[in-house]
């Protein structure tokens, strides 16, 4: 028994070396791009135009943001990167428990969740937002969402912007929230007449509404900043420092605006962040 016992621990450890990139392990995240390791990038898989899986990888501007940060820091030349769907409720999970090497996916940055990882960024600023069905005429602003039935998505903060008091809420307002696994069961409930409002980032309603080619609109009545970080290991600064290094150089020379304009540009009632936001301390 003790014989078979250490045979499973060096099964174990041999699995682990593999799953940190081989043969190999790295202090970094950015180091393990540096000599060309494969890095596996966490994104949303269910959502229009931020990270939705149609083929063989996700597609959509975290998707974009991620494959130009990652270029940026290997020193322009492409990174080798491996896909992992990362739904809200398992980012912190996969990162802490080494699932994933970094995360792009609509990840707001909070004190809770510094806590428990780190984050680079942030790359872009989006604002909690209300989505309803394009003949609602009963929901107009955050304030009408009283005794409506909104979504609360597992793993997401948004429904609590709603419904509860500061400081975790905005408008304490008196809701039903209706459970959903993600974003895009949101969506379905809210076709089906199950819900009144989808309420989170604006980005990610935009996204939903462009896809159902007008059976929603967007109220464009944003009342939150959500800081879009870049999830990574607790305590790892330097590639947080590598990571806000490749975002401001990607604002500075114009991809971050291309790349918004191209997920999002035409989509009414949605305003579009012009200058790069200020980089939050890496810690």
């Amino acid at each position: 028994m003790r014989r078979l016992g250490a045979v499973v621990t060096a099964a174990g450890m041999l699995a682990a070396l593999a799953a940190c990139g081989g043969d190999k392990t790295y202090a970094s995240v950015v180091e393990k791009v540096q000599d060309g390791g494969k890095i596996v990038v966490g994104t949303k898989w269910d959502q229009p135009s931020l990270g939705l899986k149609k083929g063989s990888e996700p597609e959509g501007f975290d998707v974009d943001v991620a494959k130009a940060v990652l270029k940026e820091m290997n020193g322009g030349k492409d990174a080798q990167i491996e896909w992992k769907e990362s739904a809200s409720s398992n980012r912190e999970p996969f990162l802490q428990n080494g699932t994933v090497d970094i995360i792009f996916a609509t990840y707001s940055i909070t004190e809770e969740r510094k806590a428990k990882v780190s984050f680079g960024g942030p790359y872009v600023i989006a604002h909690q937002d209300i989505m309803v069905r394009k003949d609602d005429a009963s929901i107009n602003a955050p304030q009408d969402l009283k005794g409506k039935k909104i979504c609360k998505a597992a793993g997401s903060n948004s429904y609590k912007r709603v419904t509860d008091p500061p400081p975790d809420g905005k408008l304490d307002i008196d809701a039903t929230t209706v459970d959903a696994a993600n974003y895009s069961e949101c969506v379905q409930k809210l076709s089906g007449s199950n819900l009144d409002a989808v309420t989170t980032d604006d980005l990610i309603l935009a996204g939903f509404a462009k896809q159902a080619g007008g059976n929603f609109k967007v109220l464009g009545q944003g009342f939150t900043d959500e800081k879009y970080g870049i999830g990574l290991k607790k305590s790892d600064s330097k590639t947080c420092e590598a990571v806000n290094t490749a975002v401001k150089k990607l604002w500075e020379n114009g991809t971050m605006k291309q790349l918004l304009e191209k997920w999002f540009g035409g989509i009414q009632g949605l305003k579009l962040s012009e200058t790069a936001p200020p980089a939050e301390g890496c810690s």
